[in-house]
């Protein structure tokens, strides 16, 4: 049953980075068409009005994620093998939802806001998996494949994104899960489940840390790392590692940028 509240769609999202649109409208196919996305599903159900605050959020988002990486847009739409979904095709247990089969990042039309940077990191994981692995399955994540120790192949970015999932997967000797491994542990023994501790899980929350601690800030990309319940559960990294993690990634991201444009 819906509920008779306002939307979370219509409430502020908090964001100070540049003015992309210069207080335009856009629609879900201009972003299609300027990031190169293989498509975009609307739910029926999501209004005109909505639709176009949504547009308008989506792309101030992906404009700020690809500020935030240095890369281009051809990246963040995964060199278009990644569909867009609003109020259409998620998860009716999650507010945000990434199916691999489909490669379409989906999310729900109230709950969704905040979610975008975790799902796209799971397209991310999905996306390069095939880039850096051979033999690798239609399904696989590329986390959860170099945590197996899959052959990969050898290149200097590939080299970067492993010293990324070692530091967020592993001790800093390496002989041993990190402590935000085992805090994610503790987490899912305390609610009776595998989740927070898969590796694509990590990787995405990491993620996310990375991206709400950037001095460009936007609460539709990403938000409740820090003080949501969530975090609480202590789910986030903290601290050194924390900060350690942002920095390869940022430094893993902002040399793939350089390597397409070159």
């Amino acid at each position: 049953m819906q509920s008779s509240s306002p939307s979370r769609l219509h409430q502020p999202y908090y964001r100070n980075g540049a003015s992309h649109r210069d207080g335009a409208d856009v629609s879900f196919g201009d972003i299609v068409k300027i990031f190169g996305f293989r498509g975009v599903t609307v739910g029926s159900w999501v209004t005109k009005a909505e639709q176009q605050l949504a547009a308008n959020l989506f792309f101030d988002a992906l404009c700020d994620l690809m500020d935030i990486l240095h890369v281009p847009e051809r990246v963040i739409a995964l060199n278009g093998s990644l569909s867009l979904a609003f109020g259409s095709g998620g998860n009716q247990y999650s507010s945000a939802h990434y199916d691999s089969s489909r490669r379409t990042l989906a999310l729900a039309k109230n709950a969704g806001g905040g979610a975008l940077a975790h799902e796209w990191m799971h397209a991310f994981d999905h996306y390069i998996c095939s880039k850096i692995f051979a033999n690798c399955q239609a399904n696989d994540f590329a986390s959860v494949l170099w945590l197996a120790d899959h052959p990969a192949r050898e290149h200097p970015l590939n080299q970067k994104l492993a010293a990324c999932f070692a530091t967020i997967l592993l001790s800093a000797q390496q002989d041993g899960p990190s402590l935000f491994v085992k805090q994610s542990v503790i987490a899912d023994r305390h609610l009776n489940q595998y989740y927070y501790a898969r590796p694509q899980e990590l990787l995405a929350r990491a993620f996310e840390a990375c991206v709400q601690d950037h001095k460009i800030k936007n609460a539709f990309l990403v938000q409740g790392s820090k003080q949501s319940a969530e975090a609480k559960l202590g789910i986030y990294p903290q601290g050194e590692l924390r900060q350690t993690i942002s920095h390869k990634l940022l430094d893993y991201f902002r040399h793939l940028g350089q390597a397409i444009r070159s």
